[in-house]
């Protein structure tokens, strides 16, 4: 699994885009480099701007199994790696002692077996790697986290193997293909940065956004399409707690085609801002202050794009 199955950059952009992920030059450089090279990618930026569906398209392009660990506070090696079922081994000493059967050197032996062992996604990736197929491993929100288990990720990413003391040495004939994102909360050390190649994913441009609602959202009309993504790009140049990203702007697409809206209106701008905005402080600074000078804006830069892209009105859906 390497660069070869793409031999240049366009392919693997267009390869992307058949599995419905816009990309850019730049993020399509940073994906070709991360599988020539083997080396970890590090994604950051906002929530919601596609970081984690990175590592999905790159499972489906690569025809590779996903194994994602979700990163939260408190995060352990039991949760990470693997630990041992207890009570499945008590259960099978309690049934040898019923049969009134010893519990010899062999037994335990079997008791810390692979049969008793509960395999964690890190163990995992490990493991199909060992076995010739790598996976595609995610390690998303790293920023949650402690950074106890970041020092102990960094560990990992430098040889690519796991000791179980009971079993042996695990070790990745070859690495997976590892995503590691972080929306920012907190900063990572620089010393795994340096094991990685870093990438920042910004919101993206109105052009690359409606590329993606027309994309991901087929069913919406064509004018709402443009007038959405109008006010979507207009809404983040308010200062909000937290503003909108592309999981937002496709959520908000889809209820419109739901509602079998055709257009953008004040009273569904105001009904449905619950799509886009998560704090109720945002909302009402939005629906009070900013949603009819929002809503104007989006329809008269639509209309503007919409003559530049059909102007005879005839040739328009």
């Amino acid at each position: 699994m390497n660069a070869r199955i793409f031999p240049t950059i366009d392919e693997l952009e267009q390869v992307l885009l058949e599995h419905a992920y816009v990309t850019d030059r730049v993020l399509a450089t940073v994906l070709f480099l991360t599988l020539k090279l083997r080396k970890p990618l590090f994604l950051e930026g906002e929530a919601g701007v596609g970081k984690t569906q990175v590592a999905k398209t790159l499972a489906e392009v690569l025809r590779t199994p996903l194994i994602r660990l979700q990163c939260y506070e408190g995060l352990d090696v039991n949760s990470t790696i693997y630990e041992w079922n207890y009570s499945r081994q008590l259960l099978h000493i309690r049934t040898l002692e019923a049969q009134s059967c010893d519990i010899t050197d062999e037994v335990e032996r079997n008791l810390f077996g692979e049969d008793y062992l509960i395999k964690r996604p890190l163990l995992r990736a490990i493991e199909l790697s060992e076995h010739g197929t790598p996976p595609v491993l995610l390690i998303d929100e790293l920023d949650r986290a402690d950074e106890e288990f970041e020092a102990f990720l960094l560990e990992l990413l430098s040889d690519f193997q796991i000791t179980i003391p009971e079993i042996g040495t695990l070790r990745a004939a070859e690495p997976p293909v590892v995503i590691i994102t972080s929306n920012r909360t907190r900063e990572i050390h620089d010393a795994l940065k340096r094991r990685c190649i870093y990438h920042w994913i910004d919101f993206p441009s109105l052009e690359k956004e409606y590329s993606i609602v027309t994309l991901k959202v087929p069913h919406a009309p064509h004018q709402m399409a443009h007038q959405l993504v109008e006010f979507v790009q207009e809404l983040r140049r308010l200062d909000l707690y937290k503003l909108p990203g592309v999981a937002e702007t496709l959520d908000w697409a889809e209820a419109l085609v739901a509602l079998d809206a055709r257009e953008l209106s004040l009273p569904l701008v105001e009904d449905t801002l619950g799509l886009l905005l998560k704090y109720q402080d945002d909302f009402e600074l939005v629906r009070r202050g900013h949603a009819q000078r929002l809503l104007e804006q989006a329809k008269q830069q639509s209309m503007e794009r919409l003559l530049e892209e059909c102007p005879a009105p005839s040739g328009c859906d």
